[in-house]
C-alpha cells in the first residue's frame, strides 16, 4: 500500500520501542540551531513580551469577528505566545490564523486538542476512530500510521501542536473523561501505542503531547468539575502511570500537560498536581529528566479554577514550574500578578527566560522560525484525504473483537436454506449492520424500539440465527454507551428462543452492562457506530477476514484485558480500498468518466461496474437509470440479466460438477446421456468440443419465429395466462405450451453441422448441457445451481426466475420487444430461446447483481474454493480455465471465453492469456485474471431500449474499463 513519505520506517519505529532508557529525556527539537534561534529572539524581547509568550489562549473559529478582535488585542497588547483552537471549522480557522498571525512579532504557536484528529473539534473534517478502538489493534504500525495522518493534516491547518497522546493508563472503568481516550489499561499496549502514534506526529513536524501527567486513568471525577484524587502509591504510579511517559521521552517527546489531579502520595499538602512544584519541578524535571515544554491542563477547569481566581490560578502554575499556562481565562490580570511576583522576589527574569527559551525552541521545531501563511485553496479537500479514508478501514478491520464463541460458531459458513435477520437496537439506529450483513446472504432486518419487543422476537423466531446490533451515538465519547433495563431485557427474551451473534457498537465498558454475555453463542466488540466497524463486524462473522483485535481492557472477571478469541478466513470476498492491494485509486475516477461517456452516448442507461484484487472488492458502484425514463437511479443489489454468463455461472458448472465426481469425461459423446441424439448427426458430437465452441453447431436458432401469427403470438402455441398444458412463463400475459421445447430439440437436432473443429460460437450446445445436467441429477437446473452453488456462496441474489424471488422494481428491464413479446421486458429473460424454455436456460436467464457474481468468479479465481466450501478440485478448475485448442487458433477454454489470440475480442489485450470469462448479450462481462488476482463484472442492459443498439460494443466500454483496471496496477 501507498502512504505519503513518512521519515521513519516501520523497522525504525519497533527498533525504537525496544531501546533501552536513556539517561537524558531530550526532546527531539532541542538542537543548536534551535537554541541559537532561540537565543537571538530572546535577547530582542522585552520582559512583557518575554511574559506574554508563556501564554496559550482559547480560540474559536465559529465565534464571530469580535471574538477575533479580542484575541487580535492580546496578541498586540500583550504578545501572547499562542492559541489553543477550539470548535469552528477548517477553512475559517485558517482564515483566522493567518490574520492573527500577521498581527504577531513573534509567530503564534497554534495547538489544538486533535486526539482522534481535527473531527475532534472541527467541522467537514475526516475522523479518527477513537484511541481505545487502535489500543484494540495493539498495533504499532497503526498507531504510527494514525499519529502521522493527524500531524498531516495538523500541520496542513498550521497546527504547530496537538494536545495527544494520551497516555493514561485507564485502569478505572467509571472513568468519567479519560475512557476511551485512552489506548487501555495496560502498561505495555498504552506504552508501545503511545510512542507509535507520537513519533508518526512529531515526524511529521508537528509538536506532540503526552497527558495527563502524572497519570488520570484510575480515578472516577472528571477534573472540569472537581479536583479528582488518584489514591495510589508512589511506587504503583512510578511502575504504572508514568511508564508510558518516561518511554516516549526517551523517543523525543516534545511535551508533557499537567492534569489538575489531587495525589496524595506525590504532594500531601493536596495541591492539585498542575499547581504543585514537587510534580512538575522534582518528579517531571528531575526525577524523569525531562526538558520538553510542560503545558498546564486547562486553567479554566474547575479542578483549579475553583480554587483559585484568574489571574491568580495563573501565577501559581508558572511558579509551580510550567513553560505554557494554557487556556489563561484573564491574561491581563495574570500579567500583573506575574509582574508583580518579579518585583517581590518571588520570581526573577531569569526564570522567566528559561520557560521562554523552551518555547521558543519549540517554536522552531515547529518551523515558525520561517512562517509561512496557510494555503486556503484545497484545505477541506487536503484534510479529507483517501489514507484517512484507509486508515479508518484498517484499524477497524483490526480492532473488532470476538468476545465470545461458542462451539465455533464463528466464521458462518452460509447453508442453503439458513435464513437470517439483523436487528438494530439502542440510542443511534442505522442500516450500517444490515447493509454489510447483505454482502454476504440475505437477510430480513428489524429494529429494536423499546415498545415493540413482542413483534421483534415473534418475527426473529422464525429465523435460523439473529445478528443483533447494539448501537449507540458516537460523536463524542462521553455520551452515554450502557445498555438501558428494556435493552437487556429483550437480549435475554431473544437468547431463549434463538441462536444470537451481537455486535456491540459501543464502548467496551457497555458490556458490562449486558448481562451474562457468556450465554451468547457469538459477541464481537466493535467499539465504534460507524460504517466501517459495521464492515468489519460482517468480514469476521462471515469469514472474510480473520478476527485480530483485543480487548484494550478489562470487562468484568469473565473478559480480562488482552482476551480476544481469534478467527479463521474463509476467503470470502472484503470489501477495501485499492490501496490495500496496490492499486492507484484514480482509476475509479477514470471508470466513472468511461461509464458516463456511455450512458451520455445511450449506450446503456445504466451499469454495475465491480472490481476486486487479492479477494478485496476495492470497487462497487452503480451509475445511471434503470431506463432512460425512470427517476431513480441504479442500486448496487439491484438485477441484471447476465445472459450468456449463464453458460459459466449455471449449466457449466454442473458440468464441472459431474466431471468432478466422474460421471462425466470431456471425451464422452452426446449420444453417451441423451438417447434422442443417438442415429443423428449430433450423436457424436464430444462434450469437449460443444463446449470449446468447434462441435459444428449453429450459433442459434430463431425459435419464436415459427410461434408467430402475422407477427404476434399464435394462440395455438400461447395462452395469456398459466393453464394446463400452458405453464411456462414467456413474459407478462404470455406463456407457451409446455411441450415446445420438445419442439426445439427438434429443431436443434435437425440444424446442420458446420465443419467440425472450425471455431463457431453457439448457443445450442447449452441446450444439450442443461438437458445432460437435468437427467444426471433428476432435478430441473434452477434448483440444482441454487442448492450446489449459489445458496452456498451466499449469492442470494443469483439466479433463474427473479420475479419468483424479488419484488419487480429490484429487477433491471431489458428491451421494449417490438418483434416477438411486445411489452417492455422486466424479470423474465431476454433471450428468446431461454424465455420459451419457461426462463430457464443453459445458455441465459441468469440474474445477478454484481457483489453476487463476483463471488462465483472469485470462487473460480480460488481454485474452487469460496467460503469455506470446496465446490471443484483444482485440477477440474485448471482444466476447464485452460486453452486446449489455441495452437488451432480457437481461443476457447472448456465453456470459459479466453483472451483473444489477435484482433478484437472480449478483453482487452493487458489480460493475461491465463485469465477466462464471459460476456453477455445484454451488455455484460464477468472475467477473472489469476496472474493478477482480479475480478472484474461490468453489468448493463445496454439492449434497453432496442437490441439493435451496439454502442457499448462499437464504444468498447467494457474493454476500455478493463484496460483502466489494468493500468491502475502498481508493479
Amino acid at each position: 500500500m501507498q502512504f505519503p513519505p513518512l521519515k521513519t520506517s516501520f523497522a525504525l519505529l519497533m527498533s525504537a520501542l525496544l531501546l533501552p532508557a536513556f539517561l537524558h529525556s531530550q526532546p527531539f527539537y532541542q538542537n543548536d540551531e534551535a537554541a541559537e534561534w532561540a537565543d537571538s529572539t530572546l535577547t530582542n524581547m522585552t520582559l512583557n513580551e518575554k511574559i506574554g509568550q508563556l501564554f496559550m489562549v482559547a480560540a474559536y473559529s465559529n465565534k464571530g469577528r469580535q471574538h477575533e478582535r479580542e484575541l487580535k488585542s492580546l496578541i498586540e497588547d500583550y504578545h501572547i505566545g499562542g492559541l489553543i483552537f477550539f470548535q469552528g471549522g477548517p477553512v475559517r480557522q485558517a482564515r483566522m490564523t493567518n490574520r492573527l498571525q500577521a498581527a504577531a512579532k513573534t509567530p503564534l504557536m497554534i495547538g489544538m486538542d486533535a486526539e482522534w484528529d481535527l473531527a475532534m473539534r472541527l467541522d467537514s473534517v475526516a475522523k479518527l476512530p477513537w484511541p481505545m478502538t487502535l489500543g484494540a489493534t495493539n498495533d504499532s504500525a497503526l498507531a504510527y500510521r494514525y499519529g502521522s495522518t493527524i500531524g498531516r493534516h495538523c500541520k496542513r491547518l498550521g497546527v504547530h501542536f496537538n494536545f495527544g497522546p494520551v497516555l493514561d493508563i485507564n485502569t478505572n472503568p467509571d472513568n468519567p473523561i479519560v475512557g476511551v481516550r485512552a489506548f487501555g489499561e495496560d502498561v505495555e499496549r498504552v506504552t508501545k501505542m503511545g510512542i507509535g502514534y507520537m513519533m508518526g506526529m512529531q515526524d511529521q513536524g508537528v509538536l506532540a503531547c503526552g497527558k495527563h501527567f502524572p497519570g488520570h486513568g484510575d480515578t472516577d471525577q472528571d477534573s472540569h468539575h472537581t479536583l479528582p484524587t488518584v489514591n495510589q502509591s508512589y511506587v504503583r504510579m512510578s511502575e504504572v502511570e508514568w511508564e508510558p511517559y518516561r518511554r516516549t521521552m526517551e523517543h523525543g517527546l516534545a511535551s508533557v500537560m499537567v492534569a489538575h489531579l489531587n495525589v496524595p502520595s506525590l504532594d500531601k499538602s493536596g495541591t492539585p498536581t498542575s499547581l504543585s512544584s514537587i510534580v512538575i519541578d522534582s518528579l517531571l524535571r528531575k526525577e524523569l529528566n525531562f526538558e520538553g515544554l510542560s503545558f498546564t491542563d486547562a486553567l479554566n477547569m474547575r479542578g483549579v479554577s475553583s480554587l483559585y481566581p484568574p489571574g491568580e490560578v495563573d501565577l501559581r502554575a508558572l511558579k509551580a514550574g510550567n513553560d505554557v499556562l494554557l487556556f489563561a481565562e484573564d491574561v491581563p490580570a495574570a500579567v500583573v500578578k506575574i509582574v508583580e511576583a518579579i518585583a517581590l522576589g518571588e520570581l526573577t527574569e531569569a526564570e522567566i527566560d528559561v520557560h521562554v527559551r523552551r518555547i521558543l525552541m519549540a517554536k522552531h521545531g515547529a518551523g515558525l522560525s520561517e512562517y509561512k501563511p496557510i494555503e486556503i485553496a484545497g484545505l477541506v479537500a487536503d484534510l479529507n484525504d483517501r489514507s484517512t479514508d484507509v486508515l479508518r478501514t484498517q484499524i477497524f478491520d483490526n480492532a473488532v473483537t470476538v468476545v465470545t464463541n461458542q462451539d465455533r460458531l464463528l466464521p458462518l459458513t452460509v447453508a442453503e436454506g439458513e435464513t437470517y435477520t439483523v436487528i438494530n437496537m439502542g440510542s443511534r439506529l442505522n442500516d450500517n449492520l444490515e447493509t454489510a450483513v447483505e454482502l454476504y446472504t440475505d437477510v430480513v432486518s428489524l429494529d429494536f424500539t423499546g415498545n415493540n419487543a413482542t413483534d421483534i422476537l415473534r418475527s426473529a423466531a422464525k429465523s435460523d440465527l439473529v445478528i443483533l446490533g447494539y448501537f449507540t451515538d458516537d460523536t463524542n465519547p462521553w455520551r452515554r454507551f450502557k445498555m438501558n433495563d428494556a435493552e437487556v431485557q429483550f437480549l435475554q427474551r431473544l437468547l431463549l428462543q434463538n441462536k444470537v451473534i451481537f455486535v456491540h457498537f459501543a464502548n467496551p465498558y457497555g458490556l458490562r452492562s449486558a448481562g451474562d454475555i457468556d450465554k451468547i453463542e457469538a459477541v464481537l466488540q466493535a467499539y465504534q457506530n460507524t460504517p466501517e466497524a459495521a464492515q468489519a463486524a460482517a468480514q469476521i462473522i462471515f469469514g472474510a477476514q480473520e478476527a485480530r483485535g483485543t480487548l484494550p481492557v478489562t470487562i468484568g472477571s469473565l473478559l480480562p484485558g488482552g482476551h480476544g478469541i481469534p478467527t479463521i478466513d474463509l476467503h470470502r470476498l472484503r470489501y477495501g480500498h485499492p490501496e490495500e492491494v496496490d492499486m492507484d485509486p484514480a482509476f475509479m475516477a477514470r471508470i466513472d468518466a468511461e461509464v458516463q461517456r456511455a450512458i451520455e452516448a445511450k449506450a446503456t442507461p445504466g451499469a454495475q461496474v465491480l472490481v476486486a484484487r487479492r479477494g478485496v472488492v476495492v470497487m462497487h458502484k452503480s451509475y445511471g437509470r434503470p431506463t432512460y425514463e425512470a427517476r431513480t437511479m441504479v442500486q448496487n443489489n439491484e438485477l441484471y440479466d447476465i445472459a450468456s454468463i449463464t453458460k459459466i455461472s449455471a449449466s457449466l458448472p454442473m458440468v464441472m460438477r459431474m466431471y468432478d465426481e466422474g460421471r462425466l469425461d470431456l471425451d464422452d459423446e452426446l449420444g453417451d446421456f441423451l438417447p434422442e441424439t443417438v442415429g443423428t448427426d449430433k450423436e457424436h458430437l464430444k462434450i469437449i468440443d460443444i463446449l470449446t465452441h468447434q462441435a459444428g453447431l449453429q450459433p442459434w436458432i430463431p425459435f419464436y419465429v415459427k410461434t408467430l401469427d402475422v407477427g404476434k403470438p399464435n394462440e395455438k402455441y400461447y395462452r395469456k395466462s398459466p393453464e394446463e398444458g400452458f405453464t411456462r412463463r414467456v413474459a407478462e400475459d404470455l406463456y407457451i405450451m409446455d411441450s415446445y421445447e420438445d419442439t426445439m430439440y427438434a429443431a436443434i437436432l435437425e440444424s446442420p453441422l458446420t465443419k467440425a473443429g472450425d471455431y463457431k460460437y453457439s448457443d445450442l450446445g447449452y441446450y444439450f448441457m442443461k438437458r445432460i445436467v437435468e437427467q444426471t441429477y433428476k432435478a430441473p437446473l434452477e434448483e440444482l445451481v441454487d442448492e450446489y452453488l449459489y445458496s452456498k456462496l451466499g449469492a442470494w441474489s443469483m439466479g433463474y426466475l427473479p420475479r419468483n424471488h424479488f419484488d419487480i422494481d429490484m429487477i433491471i428491464p431489458t428491451e421494449r420487444d417490438q418483434y416477438f413479446r411486445y411489452q417492455l421486458v422486466e424479470g423474465d429473460v431476454h433471450d428468446q430461446g431461454a424465455a420459451m424454455l419457461g426462463g430457464v436456460g443453459g445458455h441465459a436467464g441468469v440474474f445477478s447483481n454484481a457483489n453476487d457474481l463476483a463471488k462465483l468468479m472469485q470462487m473460480y479465481l480460488n481454485r474452487g474454493e469460496y467460503g469455506g466450501v470446496r465446490f471443484f478440485r483444482e485440477e477440474t478448475i485448471r482444466q476447464f480455465t485452460r486453452c486446449p485448442y489455441c495452437i488451432n487458433e480457437n481461443r476457447r477454454g472448456i465453456g470459459f471465453d479466453k483472451p483473444q489470440l489477435e484482433g478484437a475480442g472480449p478483453a482487452c489485450d493487458c489480460a493475461s492469456p491465463n485469465s477466462f470469462g464471459h460476456t453477455g448479450f445484454t451488455g455484460t462481462i464477468a472475467w477473472v485474471d489469476p496472474d493478477e488476482e482480479l475480478v472484474y463484472i461490468f453489468l448493463s442492459n445496454r439492449v434497453y431500449p432496442s437490441a439493435e443498439n451496439r454502442k457499448l460494443i462499437s464504444m468498447d466500454i467494457r474493454t476500455n474499463i478493463q484496460e483502466i483496471i489494468y493500468d491502475s496496477l502498481e508493479q
